[in-house]
């Protein structure tokens, strides 16, 4: 341990947090990844998703939001947290309408390219085919509510980095859905295609226009590489 760091293990691996670091970004630093989806570098974190859910000193964490501690004893990459995570990515398929092979996003989205990496090819919940307002009103943008997961990225952009504050969630339980700053849709906001929200969402619910194929299909992010092998390959089943 150097000064100023913090000891910890991580799959029985021994790594270093600097203060003020979460579990999810010491172990990151560290090379390891932790799946995430509602996490995104530079925003607050806010652990809605659970996907990064690990076990700390053997209780259930969010690696996102819990700040590292000396000593802390973490799992990662176990066959309870890998089913616990396929169960997760699971229901966000069946509770939303993803229709991955005909999507703008499709090698682009990380909900898709989490279940690639766990090897989920068809979901084991049944499908709830929700009805889900589309807004098309902006010249440049789209929302596509079907196949939104209300991980709150784009909310937390647009509020932290683009200093507009544009979107925001209404409703509750299964009728909770992304709203806009106004009732006449995302046309009368001061949304614009250059903002960082609209690049923060990680799956294909809000687009650009008319650059959706600008990258042909075998080309794109997770195309070539699972999701997370910029941090570290998929080990353990995953």
């Amino acid at each position: 341990m150097t000064d100023g760091t913090i000891p910890l293990t991580v799959d029985g691996r021994p790594i270093e947090a600097r203060p003020g670091q979460t579990i999810l970004e010491a172990a990151e630093a560290a090379g390891i990844y932790i799946p995430r989806l509602c996490w995104l570098q530079g925003l607050s974190p806010s652990g809605s998703c659970r996907v990064c859910t690990v076990r700390v000193n053997g209780r259930p964490q969010a690696a996102c939001t819990q700040p590292a501690a000396p000593g802390m004893v973490v799992e990662n990459d176990t066959e309870e947290l890998r089913a616990l995570r396929r169960d997760l990515i699971d229901m966000l398929f069946v509770e939303g309408n993803h229709f991955c092979m005909f999507c703008e996003k499709s090698g682009n989205c990380e909900l898709q390219a989490l279940a690639y990496r766990f090897g989920i090819t068809a979901p084991k919940y049944p499908f709830l085919f929700p009805q889900r307002e589309l807004d098309a009103t902006h010249p440049d943008l789209l929302i596509d509510r079907n196949r939104c997961i209300l991980c709150g990225r784009c909310a937390r952009a647009s509020r932290e980095l683009d200093g507009k504050a544009l979107f925001g969630f209404t409703g509750r339980g299964p009728n909770r859905r992304l709203a806009v700053g106004a009732a006449a849709g995302l046309g009368a906001t001061a949304a614009d295609a250059a903002d960082r929200a609209m690049a923060a969402c990680p799956t294909g619910a809000l687009l650009a226009k008319r650059v959706g194929y600008a990258v042909p299909v075998g080309r794109r992010r997770y195309d070539q590489a699972p999701i997370g092998s910029e941090v570290a390959r998929p080990a353990g089943g995953e």
